[in-house]
């Protein structure tokens, strides 16, 4: 057993086989004879520049992406999305209410200092402290956390979250109400954990190089905004000797093509996406590199409800059933993805939708009745409907826009300008509420329907199209107090309906993940559907 790396890079360097067994302090799945690149370094683009590492700050994908190597939660996900150990080697319920979590005694910030149970009690109070102003507040509220929603309301001081250390290896979590899928959604960035002295020292610089401290398997070694995010090995990491990766850095490339091109050239290992107009193309010269596979994403446009005209549920329809779906899954993006007629991914686990009455309409009848209720609304030739539609900058979204821009004007008469924002604008516009309609994704927080239908209750604060039923909110809720699979998985069917019905948005399509992977890449979760890549189980083949 190898137990430095200086003994790993030079029989790497000397192109020696490893087997998986003398390589068990590096990494538990290099299957058995796999020979290591000497340069243990992982290039990946991310999209976007983050808005945050502030995991109780952000709201976003690209953040996600890097603070999963940063910080480590109660639970982390396998290759497969199965739910793993993380900080807590293991956890115990009686009745799905009462969680207690034992944590690691070996696990440590990477300063040092043990991660303790006292560590995550301050964390989940900070992610629902009204002061932190955390756009994913609502998420604790989702666990059902003791006196979470009084909390967040600013009803209840932080420190009455049903949340408590027994003693430093052993938290103990109560809910309001049994959530048989709960230990799942300690998965999510909004509950990783962050070093209190760190946090209280440098305030909204804690997260800046020269002061971060995380327990994750890698920590910060520079930033450059707009450029990069280098990450280096955490050696204080609890499963460290199992990490290959020396090196992991994250480019923020929102322009496709550009991505694609640097990915040629060999400086990416891999991509965040795709430019849709290559993909064909791609797939015949590099098939190899082109990887394609299920996303527990939609796809959507927000309606401001809120905002005349579109608090007239005659318009949202209109607009909504005059998107061809088709066209934009099968023509504009080809890749696999489905047309969209529910907020909720048809791939999440014990979800079985019911196509809703417009999904069954061919496209020519859809345009029909969308005429129709537009007329009703008071919108014709004579008084055409004009607004601004929102979008985040990267060409596939613009090419999306324009296409249903396109829709809209030859099927409805419809004037539409586009307008797009760099991502951290863009989130902030949305928040405020300071748009006409919006393009929008959203990916599963867990495998569970309810992580896409909670989105529209009313007291979601990431609920940018500000949909506020009382309705939909009491299926939701009754949806989360049943102890029946069977009548939990009917509410939400029910919710589906309220939504085809009320329009607050119009969902696109669902989303499969294509992106292109260096062959050399070893240990990529092909099969995780939330594309929860963990780069200590990633590790690069030599060539």
């Amino acid at each position: 057993m190898y137990k430095n790396k200086i003994t790993q890079a030079l029989l790497l360097g000397a192109g020696l086989a490893v087997s998986a067994t003398s390589l068990n302090a590096f990494a538990a799945d290099v299957p058995a004879g796999t020979k290591l690149a000497p340069v243990q370094e992982l290039v990946r683009g991310n999209g976007t520049e983050v808005a945050s590492l502030d995991p109780h700050k952000t709201e976003g994908v690209p953040e996600s992406h890097v603070i999963r190597d940063l910080l480590e939660g109660l639970v982390n996900q396998d290759a497969d999305g199965n739910t793993i150990p993380g900080v807590a080697e293991r956890w115990e319920t009686e009745d799905n209410k009462t969680f207690t979590f034992y944590l690691r005694k070996d696990a440590k910030w990477s300063n040092g200092d043990p991660v303790t149970a006292e560590d995550f009690v301050y964390s989940f109070k900070r992610a629902v402290d009204p002061n932190t102003a955390s756009p994913y507040s609502w998420y604790l509220e989702m666990t059902t956390m003791e006196n979470a929603d009084d909390i967040i309301a600013g009803k209840a001081d932080k420190e009455t979250l049903g949340v408590k250390a027994i003693d430093a290896n052993t938290l103990e979590i109560k809910l309001e109400t049994a959530v048989p899928y709960f230990v799942m959604m300690m998965g999510h960035t909004t509950v990783k954990p962050v070093h209190r002295a760190t946090v209280e020292k440098f305030g909204d610089q804690w997260t800046k190089p020269e002061n971060f401290v995380g327990n994750g398997a890698f920590t910060i070694d520079s930033w450059r905004v707009n450029e990069r995010i280098e990450l280096v090995r955490n050696e204080n990491y609890w499963d460290n000797d199992k990490t290959v990766l020396n090196k992991v850095t994250y480019l923020p490339i929102e322009n496709q093509v550009a991505e694609m091109n640097r990915f040629l050239s060999g400086e990416i290992h891999f991509t965040n996406e795709l430019p849709v107009e290559h993909f064909k193309r791609l797939k015949k010269e590099h098939p190899e590199s082109v990887s394609v596979g299920g996303n527990l994403c939609s796809y959507y446009y927000g309606f401001n409800n809120k905002k005349a005209p579109f608090d007239d549920v005659r318009v949202r329809k209109a607009l909504s059933y005059a998107i061809d779906r088709n066209i934009v899954s099968d023509a504009i993006l080809a890749q696999g993805q489905k047309p969209a007629y529910f907020l909720t991914p048809e791939i999440t686990a014990g979800f079985n939708p019911e196509l809703p009455a417009y999904g069954k309409m061919d496209q020519k009848a859809r345009i029909a009745e969308a005429k129709k209720l537009l007329a009703e609304a008071g919108f014709d030739e004579n008084n055409p409907l004009e607004f601004t539609l929102l979008y985040n900058t990267s060409e596939n979204h613009k090419k999306i826009a324009t296409a249903i821009q396109s829709m809209w004007k030859r099927g409805l008469g419809v004037e539409v300008s586009l307008e797009n924002q760099e991502w951290k604008t863009y989130l902030d516009t949305r928040r405020s509420g300071d748009f006409d309609v919006t393009r929008a994704g959203w990916c599963g927080d867990y495998n569970e329907a309810s992580s896409f239908l909670s989105l529209m209750q009313s007291n979601n604060s990431s609920n940018d199209p500000k949909y506020h039923n009382a309705e939909y909110d009491k299926v939701m809720a009754d949806a989360l107090a049943t102890t029946s699979e069977e009548e939990r998985q009917a509410l939400y069917i029910k919710a589906e309906q309220l939504l085809a019905r009320d329009m607050p948005i119009a969902p696109i399509y669902q989303y499969v993940k294509s992106r292109l992977v260096q062959p050399t890449v070893g240990g990529f979760p092909l099969n995780n559907a939330e594309d929860k890549i963990f780069s200590k189980d990633l590790y690069i083949k030599a060539q």
